[in-house]
């Protein structure tokens, strides 16, 4: 029977190749080419839709491209390729992926609004893709942080009218810091920074592809890349918005300590590293900030791939405590799993290395804070901590679940495709430095600098290691608090309560509203609907009126 999974995965597995030629290209000759389609042309309206290819954006294409013909062929066995939810399934991924290639190539912020809404609402549709209560929940949280940021792009929407165009990169020299604080603040939502990080873990109840795809190089890259495309030319520094990407940073490596469920600790890493490429964008490393984008785009879908693996042989289970032993039955996914945890650390000479440790390196000539030089390094440390207690949990330690039986490590399309993508999680950043020649700044730096990453990371491991016996030091309250994420989803419920109650218009003004907005346009719509029926069940009684009238009309 033909197979739509593999078709697609060759699609764009060909057009990951072609972009990347072009990408190369242009990078060659410095230019970018921009592409407009006519749409609609009235008097002096001319509605048109605008595509630009530049080095960064054909990159970044390539990238999104290779990982989504990955994860399809990934999918195929995970999800079967016959049934008709899988069919389903795909085409809602291949969609998803639509969404995230029409916001890369687009230099136009209503263009952009488009894909952004795409990525936000089919995001929703493959969270709830298993129907159950627990999957409902986290669709309606991850929609609605989503819808949250989408209005920072509507209201940069309405502002920019002003400027006579959404074409942002002509503009880049005459925007006002208002603008720019909306934006931070739609792409704050959409990868997942504090104060909105909650809907992240959420995020999980989707298919484990689903997973990859999303905290790899789709949903939470966006609001990254935006910030990259919009602010290349002119960026307006904020110790603020430092201060959120090095909190998220801290807090997400933090809790991941005090998490048991596999793809909860991965998507906490994710959050982590979505943290440093914000911060790094603060502190004005755009390219490094790019750079690591990318080479985490290649490890954080071998992480998830090779997680699901796991998930797949243990009969869904999720938690760390059950599993165990893996390195004897499937060894070669413990392979990848663990190529792709030290990339996650920074381990040197593999692809997360290169870029952390240029962020690392280049934050200290930045003259910011001893605290902030602290958090960093805190954070690594942290990092390659929960790496080695999911390490010990998943490889070390006794099996105490599932019968033995049930493991086994075939050849097969998944153990393929972690294999692929553990390959790019060892050279990837090595060849990409090579072609962005970013090494050839000389940074000279005392010795104890330059050895504290490799420091913090053999401390971290250690302290990893230590932490498999978990005995309950402190309050059971402290390990809620940090294993529920400080709880800030319910505080989110508290102040929704708080302005519903006790907000600026009023809970009158608010009932009045619902019952204006809602029941009164129901009741309104239903009328009219039957009359409409009335008159649709009637129509050669219509039609002989109406004939009668114009008989009338003409005598």
């Amino acid at each position: 029977m033909f197979n739509k999974y593999m078709f697609m995965c060759l699609v764009m597995f060909m057009y990951s190749l072609v972009f990347l030629y072009f990408s190369f290209l242009f990078m060659y000759y410095d230019s970018f080419f921009l592409m407009e389609f006519n749409l609609f042309f009235m008097n002096s309206f001319n509605l048109v839709y605008v595509i630009i290819f530049d080095w960064k954006s054909l990159m970044f294409v390539s990238v999104v491209l290779f990982i989504s013909s990955m994860v399809l062929v990934y999918s195929s066995q995970y999800m079967g390729y016959n049934s008709n939810s899988s069919i389903r399934f795909m085409y809602l991924v291949v969609m998803f992926i639509v969404s995230m290639l029409l916001m890369i190539l687009s230099p136009n912020l209503m263009s952009i609004l488009l894909g952004w809404d795409g990525l936000g609402l089919i995001s929703y549709c493959l969270v709830i893709y298993y129907s159950s209560v627990n999957s409902g929940f986290s669709g309606i949280i991850t929609c609605m942080t989503n819808r949250l940021g989408d209005a920072g792009i509507l209201i940069c929407l309405s502002w920019m009218l002003s400027y006579g165009s959404w074409d942002f990169m002509f503009y880049n020299d005459l925007y006002l810091n208002n603008i720019f604080y909306m934006l931070v603040f739609s792409s704050f939502t959409k990868s997942a920074q504090i104060p909105f990080s909650c809907w992240l873990p959420f995020a999980m109840a989707a298919p484990t592809p689903v997973s990859s795809l999303v905290h790899s190089s789709t949903l939470v890259t966006a609001g990254v890349y935006l910030l990259l495309r919009f602010f290349y030319e002119l960026f307006i520094y904020s110790d603020y918005f430092l201060l959120f990407g090095l909190l998220t940073v801290m807090f997400s490596s933090l809790c991941a300590n005090y998490e048991f469920d596999l793809k909860s600790i991965i998507a906490l890493s994710t959050l982590s590293q979505l943290g440093l490429m914000m911060s790094s964008i603060f502190m004005n490393m755009f390219d490094y900030s790019y750079f690591h984008m990318l080479s985490h785009a290649m490890f954080k879908s071998c992480l998830f791939l090779c997680a699901g693996i796991y998930i797949y042989f243990f009969l869904d289970n999720q938690d760390i405590r059950m599993m165990g032993n893996c390195s004897i039955y499937m060894p070669l996914t413990t392979i990848c799993f663990n190529i792709a945890n030290l990339a996650l650390c920074g381990f040197p000479f593999l692809s997360g290395f290169y870029s952390k440790d240029m962020i690392l390196e280049e934050m200290v000539f930045t003259s910011l804070s001893l605290y902030i030089f602290i958090i960093f390094y805190l954070s690594l440390g942290l990092t390659c901590c929960y790496t080695c207690r999911l390490l010990y949990y998943s490889v070390f330690k006794f099996n105490n679940f599932v019968n033995y039986n049930f493991m086994e490590d075939n050849f097969d399309f998944m153990s393929f495709v972690v294999f692929i993508l553990s390959f790019f999680s060892v050279f990837f950043s090595c060849m990409f430095l090579w072609i962005m020649n970013l090494d050839l700044y000389y940074l000279f730096l005392p010795f104890i600098i330059k050895v504290m990453s490799m420091i913090f990371i053999i401390l971290g491991f250690w302290i990893g290691f230590e932490l498999y016996k978990f005995n309950y030091f402190f309050n059971i309250n402290y390990y809620y608090f940090n294993g529920y994420m400080w709880f800030m989803f319910g505080y989110s419920s508290y102040l929704y309560k708080l302005f519903f109650n006790y907000g600026i218009l009023g809970s009158k003004f608010i009932y009045w509203g619902e019952y204006m907005l809602h029941n009164l346009m129901f009741n309104n719509l239903f009328y009219i609907s039957d009359v409409m029926q009335f008159y649709l069940s009637s129509n050669m009684s219509v039609f002989f009126f109406t004939y009668i009238i114009w008989v009338l009309i003409i005598i």
